[in-house]
């Protein structure tokens, strides 16, 4: 019985080495490959990196900076004396890219708090805020800068109430300003900025006499 036992587990240890070494490959008995030739063409190759010149590096650079999605900017009220200035730098734009339509704009009184002396202590209000759940939004009076806005308001009776409920919460250093006066003007709206009409901006701001362009609210 041990002679039988003893002869089977010889027999079973060659037929695995046999089939382990591929040797009954040919009746169809052999392990999985393990060989990947797939891998070999994702590896990287050293010989086939180039370094690009300064050139075609900025034009893919800039090529990649195109897939920005186009943006809408306003500017004004612009003063009667910029309308002429600015329809000359926007004549070769095409018609449906912009418009100027005359405009009264109410006055704007805003919770301020500001000015900061740089962008990263705004950055801190801003996470103290967030922290007690109050609302924060952007200036777009430059002179504010840098600083927040907690709200804007038509009246400043308004805004006075607004800062008297945010006291409330906790709110100790806003106080209400005037963002913007009343006035009568054109406001230019650029209805979709793509990137071949962003390098041309920088001739439009020079005749717009210190207006900023702000995304369209």
């Amino acid at each position: 019985m041990l002679r039988l036992v003893l002869l089977v587990l010889l027999l079973a240890n060659g037929a695995f080495f046999a089939w382990s070494q591929g040797l009954l490959r040919p009746w169809g008995l052999a392990p999985a490959e393990q060989r990947e030739p797939h891998r070999l063409t994702t590896q990287i190759q050293p010989e086939a990196v180039r370094v690009l010149p300064a050139e075609e590096s900025r034009r893919l650079e800039a090529a990649q900076a195109g897939n920005r999605p186009a943006e809408c900017l306003q500017a004004g009220p612009l003063d009667e004396a910029l309308v002429e200035p600015v329809r000359r730098v926007l004549a070769g734009w095409p018609q449906a890219a912009w418009s100027l339509e005359a405009v009264d704009q109410p006055p704007r009184w805003v919770v301020y708090m500001g000015k900061y002396p740089n962008a990263e202590s705004v950055e801190r209000k801003k996470a103290e805020l967030r922290q007690i759940g109050v609302a924060f939004e952007s200036l777009a009076n430059a002179e504010l800068e840098p600083g927040l806005s907690l709200g804007g308001f038509a009246t400043q009776a308004q805004a006075v109430m607004h800062l008297e409920r945010l006291a409330i919460r906790g709110v100790r250093t806003a106080r209400v300003v005037q963002e913007r006066a009343e006035a009568r003007g054109h406001r230019l709206t650029l209805a979709a900025i793509d990137e071949g009409q962003r390098g041309r901006l920088d001739e439009l701001r020079a005749v717009l006499n210190g207006h900023s362009l702000r995304p369209c609210r």
